[in-house]
């Protein structure tokens, strides 16, 4: 057991406070498919000239 205790009620305002504060998941997919589509513009852009 750690060396502070938690009531229920300090258990709740903690998760709480981890849930408002976490960062968005990192999504590889949604990551690679927003890369791909920048380099899909780009590459179209300079075909295009």
């Amino acid at each position: 057991m750690g060396k502070y205790q938690l009531d229920t009620k300090g258990q709740v305002a903690v998760a709480k406070y981890h849930e408002k504060h976490k960062t968005a998941k990192f999504d590889k997919k949604q990551q690679l498919e927003k890369i791909r589509t920048e380099y899909l513009k780009k590459k179209q852009k300079q075909t295009d000239k």
